[in-house]
């Protein structure tokens, strides 16, 4: 597989690319190849991601591939960029951005049909880098390669990670670290903050490009939307509002905490993108601020839903060019709010094995607990998961050691069984342990990787990306990485520096 025709190995030569982005013209990137990183070695692979992609598993391993994911090697057929876009950070209109650390290697077609971009980040200095180096860290490339093959296990829309290569480079941040380059894998890496720029720049016909382009190759239904008077980009705005609903229901109900939701974090697929100082809660706190940079809370877990609506908001302004009326543009936010409760509610009554018809006494039940979870900072994980046992076996360690008000949680351990009492146990276990993972991405975990991978060894990020791939299975060996976080876990600082 990995013998030289030419210069390409066998693999690289049957890649088949398309590119569809970079037709849209110079006005949205510029083309560019990464530059290059000295030494590079591998830190971690994804063999899920690799499979996705078609990529022989000799070849991934090999020296050439290395040095493509290093960007040190180019690729015939591919079509190097860094894209422009603009945002909302933290509230307030940041103007221009862009891939300031990012390149575009282009959009491959998989076996299965399907094009999926390869983004390479911390490949170095584009025009977009605002004075910045470019760079990515080895900390916060293991994170988000780790986090984003995590949030696939639980089956939550996100981008993907292929694969991590380290570097000894130096990069400077708060102290000295070294450089490393993680292969992101989306179907498009298009943001709420690429609408916005057309648009704040008045450059319309640009938004109409772009928005045309987005309609036609990922929401095609939008060309024929209901009634007479349809507006393609008033569907595609209610459209894209409807999988974000979604996209942070499931965030809330697993735990996890996104950290910096501007706008050019956020997906017009509506994928979770961007991974930087997140947390997957460990005590129940619904205030909770993952993001060191965030002194104010803005990004808070119990803020997540709001914020993206704010976000919807601030995309439907930018559209507004397109769908003409503002009493349009609102119309299509409103879908987002009951999008979120329902799919929320649907989350959680999965997590509690309610596999029967919805009741009006369903959302007191959860609205109760998670009184109680947040009274006494239960952890989040293991309460769910300890649920889950009980109802599939009847045995499992004791719930009611989790709390300080015992007496609370067995008052509603009642009210929980008289709600359940005609449902299957079988089909309530099935729904519970398939809803609640054992495993997720604990900041203590990543860190241990990380500290690790510092001294080069690098058996604990593919030890951990192994159980976060099937994060509701048991794994034997590996039952510490479901345990209580230790002590020191509480004073880990995640901020927006990577």
């Amino acid at each position: 597989m990995n013998t030289l025709v030419d210069g390409l190995t066998a693999v690289e030569a049957d890649l088949r690319w398309n590119n569809r982005f970079a037709s849209l013209g110079p006005a949205f990137y510029t083309p560019m190849a990464p530059d290059e990183l000295p030494a590079p070695y591998w830190v971690g692979r994804s063999r899920d991601v690799a499979d996705l992609l078609g990529l022989d598993e000799a070849w991934l391993a090999s020296r050439a591939a290395l040095k493509v994911f290093a960007g040190n090697r180019s690729l015939p057929g591919s079509a190097p960029l860094a894209s422009v876009y603009s945002g909302h950070q933290f509230g307030h209109w940041a103007g221009q951005l862009g891939d300031g650390r990012a390149v575009l290697l282009g959009e491959i077609i998989t076996p299965g049909g399907q094009g999926l971009e390869l983004q390479l980040k911390g490949s170095g200095p584009t025009p977009y880098s605002r004075m910045g180096d470019g760079r990515a860290v080895l900390r916060s490339s293991i994170r988000e390669f780790l986090c984003s093959e995590a949030m696939h296990g639980l089956g939550i829309p996100t981008s993907r990670a292929l694969c991590i290569v380290g570097s000894d480079a130096p990069v400077y941040r708060e102290e000295t670290e070294t450089a490393a380059v993680v292969t992101r894998v989306a179907p498009s890496f298009i943001r709420f903050g690429h609408f916005e720029h057309f648009s704040a720049r008045n450059q319309l016909g640009e938004l109409r490009t772009l928005a045309d382009f987005v309609i036609d190759h990922f929401y095609p239904t939008c060309r024929e939307p209901a009634g007479p008077d349809g507006n393609p980009y008033a569907a595609l705005l209610e459209a894209v509002s409807e999988r974000t609903a979604a996209l942070v229901a499931q965030w809330q109900a697993v735990g996890f905490c996104h950290g910096v939701m501007n706008t050019d974090n956020m997906s017009i697929l509506g994928l979770t993108l961007d991974y930087g100082p997140f947390q997957f809660l460990d005590a129940y706190d619904p205030g909770h601020i993952c993001n060191h940079s965030d002194p104010q809370g803005r990004y808070a877990y119990n803020r997540q839903p709001d914020i993206a609506y704010w976000n919807l908001f601030c995309l439907a302004q930018a559209l507004l060019p397109l769908i003409g009326e503002p009493e349009r543009a609102m119309a299509a936010l409103q879908p987002f709010r009951s999008t979120f409760a329902q799919a929320w509610e649907s989350r959680m009554r999965a997590k509690l094995g309610l596999t029967d018809a919805p009741r009006e006494s369903d959302r007191a039940l959860v609205d109760s607990l998670l009184g109680l979870l947040a009274r006494d900072r239960v952890d989040y994980t293991i309460f769910w998961r300890r649920l889950s046992t009980r109802m599939a076996d009847g045995a499992g360690e004791p719930l009611e050691d989790l709390f300080l008000d015992r007496a609370a949680i067995a008052a509603w351990l009642l009210r929980y069984q008289e709600r359940i009492q005609t449902i299957p146990r079988r089909d309530m276990a099935h729904l519970m342990l398939k809803s609640n993972p054992r495993y997720v991405l604990r900041n203590h975990l990543g860190e241990e990787a990380i500290r690790a991978a510092k001294m080069k060894d690098f058996s604990a990020v593919a030890r951990l990306l192994g159980v976060l791939e099937r994060p509701f299975d048991d794994h034997p060996g590996h039952e510490a990485l479901a345990g209580f976080p230790p002590d020191w876990a509480s004073t880990l600082s995640i901020s927006c520096s990577s």
